[in-house]
């Protein structure tokens, strides 16, 4: 499996026959080639929110893609829908939902419907989430934000023991912030036999499962 990150929580995932884009949002967008992407068979977005979701980048994505499945929410779906794009709020045969509800956000915004998904019984992505209890091999792990707290993050990780962890929603951090943490995540998780992973944007990370 192949993945890479883009900026915040977007992730490309590839394998030999599948391919998926999770949570292309508003800070993401722009690093995104999407002219050199040759084959996309799934969008996944975990919750409506700018960060995660911009409908005028999924009609692009769909433009050239038609034929891509769009897994979501259904306030993304009806969402998706007045813009005359069709998605679906089940999982398929490469999806299983699990349950991970988004942190509160109120009263600096409206809480979220969303979904946490399972994508070919190997990577896991739980959105805005710190109140999950499971994961397949590989985890993306929200580690920073407004209704989270890093440490609870790197706890969650050790409680449920993934080989593999992909730091997301991260944006907010400066460079010298994020290198040191990853570098501290790394030291911590190790001493566990749990991989984290140093991400670069746009740079893809092979994982042999």
């Amino acid at each position: 499996m192949q993945i890479t990150k883009y900026v915040h929580s977007c992730l490309l995932v590839e394998t030999p026959d599948r391919v998926a884009l999770f949570d292309p949002g508003a800070m993401s967008i722009d690093s995104i080639p999407v002219d050199q992407i040759e084959q996309l068979d799934d969008i996944i977005i975990t919750h409506i929110h700018g960060d995660h979701f911009v409908p005028d980048f999924i009609k692009q994505l769909v433009q050239k893609f038609p034929g891509v499945a769009i897994t979501a929410p259904s306030e993304v779906v009806a969402a998706l829908g007045r813009e005359g794009i069709t998605a679906t709020d089940q999982p398929s045969a490469a999806i299983t939902f699990f349950d991970a509800p988004h942190e509160s956000v109120e009263p600096l915004f409206p809480q979220p419907e969303e979904v946490g998904v399972h994508y070919l019984d190997t990577l896991s992505d739980p959105g805005d989430s710190h109140s999950f209890t499971e994961t397949k091999a590989i985890l993306a792990l929200p580690i920073t934000a407004p209704w989270g707290s890093s440490v609870r993050a790197l706890n969650l990780a050790l409680e449920l023991k993934p080989q593999y962890v992909i730091p997301i929603h991260d944006w907010h951090w400066r460079d010298e912030a994020r290198t040191s943490t990853y570098d501290r995540y790394a030291e911590v998780l190790e001493e566990q036999g749990i991989t984290f992973l140093k991400p670069e944007t746009g740079k893809p990370m092979t994982i042999d499962l």
